[in-house]
């Protein structure tokens, strides 16, 4: 994806001159919890997953980032020179357009397509954390843990994920062994097939 497929005109034109395109790999942390966020990421290809950490550590996924994408709460913690409440890391290698906080604050006064954007994100990423907020109210830990394995599935564009039980847990905000023990009940019941580092989508 270029910048080009997502603005048009001046935008365009200021988003080219003023973003800085990088690239970053897997496992690579973008943003810190409480540090101060001085570029807005924008998502060419690959992808980030933002997650939010308590005091001992544990993290739970909040959302994943994909191209054609940016960080709304990085943008949010910006524009108001707050420090981040979240962490935000790449989930597949990934480049990136790294947008100043100056311009990104300024583009939303200056194009109506950027607070259009800015606002559709906004949306969405509000519905995520709602659907985090229900999927830990009401949902089973299989069928949260089968909606991240699908997530994953389609962030790849394959049934098979390569990932760690700890990783799991981590995102789901759980503990490794209880992850282990859902996801064998999860293979007998023929939904999934394990492998070493790997879960396959039947």
């Amino acid at each position: 994806m270029t910048t080009s497929s997502l603005f048009h005109g001046a935008l365009k034109e200021e988003v080219a001159a003023f973003g800085e395109l990088r690239k970053f790999t897997s496992g690579t942390v973008m943003l810190q919890e409480d540090s101060y966020i001085k570029v807005i990421p924008l998502v060419l290809s690959g992808s980030l997953k933002v997650v939010r950490t308590d005091a001992n550590g544990h993290e739970i996924l909040l959302y994943y980032i994909t191209p054609g994408e940016s960080c709304i709460m990085s943008f949010l913690g910006g524009i108001h020179d707050e420090t981040s409440k979240i962490k935000a890391v790449v989930e597949e290698d990934a480049e990136l357009l790294l947008i100043p906080v100056s311009k990104a604050s300024e583009w939303v006064k200056k194009f109506p397509e950027w607070s259009d954007f800015i606002f559709k994100l906004y949306h969405k990423r509000f519905e995520e954390l709602l659907s985090v907020v229900n999927a830990i109210a009401f949902q089973k830990l299989d069928e949260r843990l089968l909606q991240l394995l699908t997530q994953k599935s389609k962030l790849t564009h394959s049934k098979e994920i390569v990932v760690t039980h700890s990783q799991l847990a981590e995102e789901l905000g759980t503990a490794r062994e209880v992850i282990s023990r859902v996801a064998k009940q999860m293979e007998n019941e023929g939904l999934i097939r394990l492998s070493r580092n790997k879960i396959t989508l039947v």
